[in-house]
């Protein structure tokens, strides 16, 4: 973690509890000064230590936690008034972390200066929260949309207290939402939500790409009480939650406001859904004149602090880099050049679940928008619609979004084979390396997708690096069924021949099914895919400079046996399996078991994520004993209890 020495410049002792009583429809004068006062000092100190995250390169989500201050004040002043509410604020919007971490810090569990080390790596506070892992944090949010249902779960158990949930125009896209509402209204539950409707997401601005999405008439549909109120006005949202506080049952307050008031560099775009520029809060603190020597400690902290790197020089590989959650987007184009406008929009359709610039889409809805449908967070809904316009032999739907939410499409995977239809999924950010939001959004349950019978094939693809993606895709575009590509959030290098060319050059033609031998080995194999490929390389070279005679096998294909390739390495000495995938449920779980059904026994071992996360980026790796020198240590163990020696 970076050396901060400045002491934190914002006083957060000038926090003032206030007791507040919903039997009154109205704030008294000194509620209403206190309350301006506390929103924007806990305003001021968000977007001072969230930015801390962009000077480190870790990004940190700072709109959504500063819009919801207002919020969170009030449902502090109640908390403080009266034992009838449940003391935790729930949220369902994980990216909001800094709001659960401030009031740590607010509760004494964290010294505030812990905030600036805001989402480092080993410091307890990831870009999600997560229960157990940060002092002060009562729950662990996950993902958008899923923490409404357990909400209701705590209010079914907690008949006599009003149980509150913070929400968003974001979150309640998922379904899971609408479940939950009409759960809620059914059981008359005592729960509220406090809804931030800022009309911004990832992608953009639901209002334009969601047509017809109302959360008022949504939830009022459900039977739920809402009230639509401007969240920027303090007395009119305490009007609001008087209502639905004094409200017998199920209760929503809808806050309408641009995101990020009063920051003026983002304040309404999408660029506030992330973390704030170091710039533009260094704007923002000259906007709020601040003394120029608390300004000036500002800076200090900022120029202080320096991007987290792991410095390590990889052989086998190239030192360039590519993006393949980037380069997948760029390859499917490369097979929709091939048609016209008019064949491309009758054949494909892309649609994207409010990621397409993080997940590669992008480059097609910028070259090829007749194919492409924006929509919002509903993963589910998204995919099947991908599978539907796939259920003709001709017609073929692509389908994108984080590894991590594989997990929520596996029942609408199932209908889609059952129903033939034709679907390639792109699951990016796979794995845990650059996973700064942590243990919630590592994509390793991936062979999860392949849930179908045995009399059933299904395709699971992880290129090692840029150029097998583009071969990946220009083979398996138009193929029947459904497929699965994989890819990491972390830049990968191109893998080299022993010349120093490219392994995956223009000549190569990608075989599904097919395990590719990157070198031959006779004292024992790792098999490798994806992004530790090329880590793997790089352990079973300098092996190989040490006189260890190891072979490696990439298998991009993930879940198909090849016949060929398992007979060799399966009659050598040792195989080591190396994925970032979980160890419970992945590749190595199941290779040792088809080595014993063809009467192969080699020395076996098998290396994968199996710890929750240390937050950071490229520190992942390394805590999981991903990195090479943890897979040296693996393959020479291997080789010592299978009788190998150098």
């Amino acid at each position: 973690m970076s050396v901060i020495n400045e002491k934190f410049p914002i006083d957060i002792g000038q926090y003032k509890k206030v007791k507040l009583d919903a039997s009154r429809s109205q704030l008294s004068d000194v509620e209403r000064t206190t309350l301006k006062a506390n929103i924007q000092l806990l305003r001021d100190i968000i977007v001072l230590f969230t930015a801390t995250g962009a000077a480190r390169g870790v990004s940190g989500h700072t709109g959504g936690a500063y819009d919801t201050i207002p919020e969170v004040c009030l449902m502090l002043g109640l908390i403080e008034g009266s034992p009838k509410y449940y003391p935790v604020l729930f949220d369902e919007a994980g990216h909001r972390v800094a709001t659960q971490y401030l009031l740590s810090a607010l509760e004494g569990h964290l010294p505030v200066e812990h905030l600036l080390q805001y989402r480092a790596a080993n410091s307890k506070l990831p870009g999600h929260p997560e229960l157990g892992l940060t002092p002060g944090v009562k729950f662990s949010s996950g993902r958008l949309g899923h923490m409404w249902p357990l909400v209701n779960g705590v209010s079914l158990a907690n008949k006599d207290k009003v149980v509150f949930c913070l929400g968003s125009d974001g979150s309640q896209q998922e379904g899971n939402d609408a479940e939950a509402a009409r759960l809620a209204v059914a059981q008359k539950l005592n729960v509220k939500l406090f809804i931030d409707d800022n009309d911004v997401t990832i992608a953009g601005h639901p209002s334009e790409y969601l047509k017809g999405y109302d959360i008022t008439k949504t939830l009022e549909g459900h039977g739920l009480k809402v009230i639509t109120v401007d969240g920027e006005d303090i007395d009119a949202l305490w009007a609001g939650v008087y209502e639905i506080i004094n409200y017998d049952g199920p209760a929503a307050i809808i806050s309408k406001r641009k995101m990020a008031p009063g920051v003026p560099d983002i304040e309404g775009s999408p660029h506030g859904h992330d973390v704030i520029p170091v710039k533009s809060a260094l704007s923002y603190f000259k906007h709020r004149n601040y003394p120029e020597s608390t300004y000036k400690i500002i800076e200090n902290i900022y120029t202080s602090i320096k991007p987290g790197t792991v410095p390590y020089l990889y052989v086998g590989s190239s030192k360039e880099v590519g993006a393949n959650r980037v380069v997948f987007g760029e390859a499917v184009n490369l097979v929709l050049d091939g048609l016209s406008k008019e064949e491309a929009a009758k054949k494909v359709m892309v649609i994207d679940s409010d990621l397409e610039g993080s997940t590669g889409l992008k480059v097609i809805h910028q070259k090829h928008p007749e194919v492409f449908v924006p929509s919002g967070i509903m993963e589910r809904g998204n995919f099947s619609a991908a599978a539907g316009f796939g259920f003709e032999a001709d017609k073929f739907g692509v389908f994108s979004t984080f590894s991590a939410f594989l997990e929520m499409v596996i029942s609408e995977v199932t209908m889609a084979r059952l129903n033939n239809c034709n679907v390639l999924c792109h699951f990016s950010h796979s794995g845990v390396d650059e996973m700064a939001d942590n243990t919630c959004h590592f994509g390793v349950n991936s062979f999860f997708a392949d849930n179908s019978l045995s009399d059933l094939q299904s395709y699971l693809y992880f290129p090692a690096d840029p150029a097998q993606m583009v071969a990946i895709i220009k083979k398996v575009f138009f193929q029947r069924g459904i497929r699965f590509v994989f890819s990491t959030r972390a830049k990968v290098p191109w893998i080299l021949k022993e010349d120093g060319s490219r392994y995956y050059d223009n000549d190569y033609e990608f075989a599904p099914g097919k395990d590719e031998v990157i070198i031959e080995g006779k004292a024992g194999y790792v098999v490798a895919y994806g992004d530790m490929l090329y880590r793997s390389y790089d352990a079973v070279l300098r092996c190989r400079q040490e006189g260890l005679d190891v072979g490696l096998i990439n298998k991009p294909t993930l879940n198909i046996v090849d016949e060929q390739a398992i007979i060799k390495v399966g009659s050598s000495p040792f195989v080591l399996v190396v994925e970032s995938m979980n160890e419970k449920t992945a590749l190595g779980s199941k290779f040792g078991t088809w080595l014993l059904e063809r009467g192969l026994a080699p020395k076996y071992g098998y290396m994968g994520t199996k710890k929750e996360g240390c937050g950071g980026l490229a520190e992942q790796i390394f805590f999981q004993g991903l990195d090479p020198q943890s897979i040296i240590v693996k393959i020479k163990q291997l080789a010592q209890s299978a009788g190998v020696s150098a």
